[in-house]
Order: structure tokens, then sequence, then C-alpha cells
């Protein structure tokens, strides 16, 4: 890419799509294409192909989604294969048909087995059965990636798929039933301490263990694989450390303020017991996670605190 690429980022509103918009403008890249929902419907197969024929972007991040977390994946499982798959399989297949050098596709790291060995080598996947709680957003993303390898391989595209792990940061979401865990957190002890609550109740028994990548960080290395990395092999985006539900709670209780008691409702799943990405093929490449949690975790809680209205989506 140069400075005068023309680049189509997919969900450039959502948390990840914002940060990938930073770090192309904050690295010289100018020529964005830029499009909301109102105004491209990436479900819509006409309107993608008819984006594609007028635009005639060189390059796309695809990081479009439906995403949520525990509740929301399990109240509409339809949903989130029916969206992700769609808007999916539109932009890739409008990107091989209308010539685009490269392509992006920002997935999961719920792609890989419940019980996969730790830390998740990119090559356990389909290896054993998926987690249960998101299987049908993990499906989705399954195909979006071996779309991409099947492109690369009949059709001799270049186009690659990065898999993150639990990312969080500015302009996450930040609902209080469908957020993933870290921004429900936040929302959750920002509220019970705003209204002087003695008691959250959380879900499971705070065991299972995650990986959280600040998102800024995952926009670095976005740009870093599309400028450098030419291969068809998935690459796994994480800091390759890890904190139970519980630690994670209790740091973000501490740096939101709130004093009162955390209780555990075990009656509530705990999802997947662990879920730990194997990173020594992006760290091979030149890229390490560089925003410790906590920073990251003030960084994020202080974005929530400018923008109340986040809360409400």
């Amino acid at each position: 890419m140069n400075s005068d690429s023309k680049i189509y980022v997919a969900g450039h509103r959502g948390m990840v799509g914002s940060a990938i918009v930073r770090e192309l403008k904050r690295k010289g890249y100018n020529n964005l294409v830029l499009r909301t929902h109102a105004e491209l419907d990436l479900c819509r197969q006409d309107e993608v192909e008819q984006f594609f024929a007028t635009e005639r972007p060189e390059y796309v991040f695809l990081a479009a989604a439906k995403v949520g977390g525990i509740i929301a994946n399990q109240t509409a499982p339809a949903d989130f294969m029916y969206q992700n798959m769609m808007l999916e399989m539109n932009v890739i297949h409008a990107a091989w048909q209308h010539g685009c050098k490269r392509l992006e596709f920002l997935g999961s790291s719920c792609i890989y087995p419940r019980l996969a060995p730790q830390p998740m080598r990119e090559d356990c996947l389909l290896t054993s059965p998926l987690e249960p709680t998101n299987e049908a957003y993990a499906l989705a993303k399954i195909s979006g990636l071996k779309y991409c390898e099947y492109l690369n391989r009949q059709y001799g595209t270049d186009f690659l798929s990065v898999m993150p792990t639990n990312l969080y940061g500015p302009n996450d979401n930040y609902h209080p039933e469908h957020s993933h865990v870290l921004p429900a957190l936040i929302r959750r002890f920002h509220e019970a301490k705003v209204s002087g609550l003695h008691e959250v109740v959380c879900w499971g028994d705070g065991s299972p263990l995650r990986e959280f990548l600040y998102v800024d960080d995952l926009a670095e290395l976005a740009l870093h694989l599309m400028e450098h990395y030419h291969g068809n092999e998935t690459v796994n985006a994480g800091t390759g450390k890890e904190i139970t539900i519980k630690e994670l709670t209790e740091t973000v209780a501490r740096i939101v303020g709130y004093e009162g008691a955390v209780t555990w409702d075990t009656s509530r799943p705990n999802g997947t017991p662990r879920k730990l990405l194997d990173v020594s093929k992006a760290t091979s490449l030149g890229w390490t996670a560089k925003t410790p949690l906590e920073e990251g975790i003030r960084l994020t809680y202080q974005d929530f605190l400018n923008n109340p209205m986040r809360a409400e989506r």
C-alpha cells in the first residue's frame, strides 16, 4: 500500500474498524472509503456488488460483524450466523470479482475448539467440537476464513485472515446484555458505584481464563500484515498472557472505583474454560502487543466516561 491507495474499511464505526481507521491515518493513508450501515447494507449482495463496481477499492479491511457476549449469542444464534455469513461472503466475493489487490478478514479466537490444546495454534482449527454458547458466530467466522483460503488456492488472490483474542478499547459496546465481558464489567461497576450498590453479582464462578488485547494493538498488527505478510495461513493476534475472570473482575472494580462486594452466580454458564492463543507466528513477523491490561482498561473506562451515549447501544 502507499498513501494514495484506495482503502475500504468495512465496519469503520465499530471498535475494530475505528481503530484500523485511526492507525491508517496515523501512518499517512488518507484515501479511505467509508460507509455507514445506512449507506451500505453489507447483507445485501446487490448493494455490495454495486459499491465495489463503483468505488473499486484496492485494499479491504473486513472488520464489520454482528458481535455480542454469551447472552446475545445464546439468544439469537440464527441471527449471528446469517448476518455474519452474508456480509462476509458478499464483501469477500465482491473484492475478488472486482480485482482488489488484498483483503484482510478479521475473525475471532472463538473459531477454535472448546477444548483445544493451550495455547491454541492456528492449525488446531476444526480438530474437535466448538464452544456451544457461540457456535453460530464461530461457524460464520470459520466460513469467512476458509473462503479466503479457497480463493487464494483456486484463483491466486492474496487475501489473509487474522484471528484476534478477546478485544477491548475505545468505541467498545457497553450494552448491558449484548456486550462482551470486559465492557460489560466496566458498565456494571460504574453504575453500581454511581447508584451506591453494596453488591454486584457476576456470572459463573470466575475460574475461566481469558486473554485480552487492546484494540489499537490489533490495528497496528492489521496494518503490519497488510503491508508485509503474504501467505495462505491464518495469523493469531493476542498477548500470550491470560487472567482469570475473577481477577479481571477485581481489576475492573478497582479501576472504576467500586468498593462493594462481588458475588458469583454459579447457576450461570462459564463458557470456554480456557482460551489462550499461540502468537508465535505474529511475533516472528515482527509484532508484539504493547498495551498492558491495566493501562488498557483505564483508557477504555475513560472512553466510556467521555462517551456516555455508547452505554445505550
